[in-house]
């Protein structure tokens, strides 16, 4: 079992070396492939590599078969260069955090959007009752007086 910071400099590694592994790869299919992140298991034989892709859905589609195909490939490239005893096995995902992060900032627009018009309906609001709803009693207001202390 490895421990946790030669776990990270290992996917660190395996994720730069991917990276340029792919820039190299001569099939059409693959488009602006960039790698984004990389994650690998405590015994560091599976790895997982998060890429996003510049283009259309067909594009990313291509893309994704291009990396599909060429997984041995960049499985010895990457293993050559790394120099351990095992070669972790590359798995690659598409990452989804992008697409995520712009649905979350138009959510956030829209609610600000909302919160704007809101605001605007308050402007002119009134109270329903008096300014100050509590009671006060005559004879409270004559025992406060601080001069008679």
């Amino acid at each position: 079992m490895t421990d946790d910071a030669k776990v990270a400099k290992v996917a660190e590694r395996v994720k730069e070396l991917t990276a340029s592994a792919i820039r190299k790869l001569k099939d059409p299919r693959a488009g602006m492939i960039t790698v984004t992140d990389a994650r690998i298991t405590h015994d560091l034989r599976e790895a997982t590599i998060f890429y996003t892709v510049l283009g259309s859905d067909q594009e990313v589609k291509d893309s994704a078969a291009a990396l599909k195909s060429a997984t041995g490939h960049l499985r010895t490239q990457v293993g050559r260069a790394l120099g351990m005893r095992h070669t972790p096995s590359l798995t690659f995902q598409a990452d989804t955090v992008p697409e995520q992060a712009d649905r979350i900032e138009k959510l956030l627009a829209e609610a600000a959007e909302r919160d704007a018009q809101v605001h605007d309906l308050a402007a002119d609001a009134t109270y329903a009752g008096e300014a100050d709803p509590y009671r006060k009693d005559e004879d409270d207001e004559e025992d406060e007086d601080p001069t008679q202390r």
